[in-house]
């Protein structure tokens, strides 16, 4: 469970929260800002996407198995793998292993997340409030995504990359409060 409130570490695992909340936020609000518009996909995302997004979140995911924290494990590293298995779908039909997904086949991925993060929604009810608008907000992206395949709808893409922003910017600070909070012993930013 992410604390709410400053905690000392007395299993001697320092708490992985951090990392992969920040990894999240971080990739997701440079993904986003191409979603928005403001460039176009490169490498920049891609690497972030492999390494911060999808590795740092797995490695985040296996320590909080360590801490016995199912949330934790499930969530950092099913999300490390969406950024994996995203940048494979972007990558993989460029080296001509496979055809490029159609629009459908993309609705569909970005549904099936879409409902994974619903149902992990409910879980973050007993967690805190900076944790429920990250869950909260990443369910919008994604059926917002997907309403923009289904469609063809370039404008709900370009939405989606604004919404994208907010979700990943209240990752990064759900991710820099727990940095804080527990480097002050005390609450320095809330995280209701």
């Amino acid at each position: 469970m992410i604390p709410t409130t400053p905690v000392t570490v007395k299993d001697g695992i320092a708490n992985p929260a951090p990392l992969g909340l920040c990894a999240f936020g971080m990739t997701t609000v440079l993904l986003n800002l191409h979603n928005a518009g403001f460039f176009e996909l490169n490498s920049m995302i891609l690497a972030m996407g492999i390494f911060y997004g999808g590795l740092a979140q797995v490695i985040a995911g296996i320590i909080e198995s360590k801490k016995n924290n199912t949330f934790g494990l499930t969530a950092f590293t099913s999300y490390g793998f969406f950024w994996l298995s995203l940048v494979g779908l972007i990558v993989i039909p460029k080296f001509g292993w496979a055809a490029a997904p159609s629009d459908s086949a993309m609705c569909a991925y970005l549904c099936i997340w879409g409902l994974f993060t619903f149902c992990m929604f409910f879980g973050t009810l007993k967690l805190n409030r900076a944790l429920q608008i990250v869950f909260a907000t990443l369910t919008i992206l994604f059926f917002l995504l997907a309403a923009e395949h289904a469609t063809g709808n370039g404008s709900i893409g370009k939405f989606a990359g604004y919404e994208g922003i907010i979700c990943g910017l209240s990752a990064i600070y759900a991710g820099i409060a727990n940095v804080l909070n527990e480097v002050y012993g005390k609450t320095v930013l809330p995280l209701g």
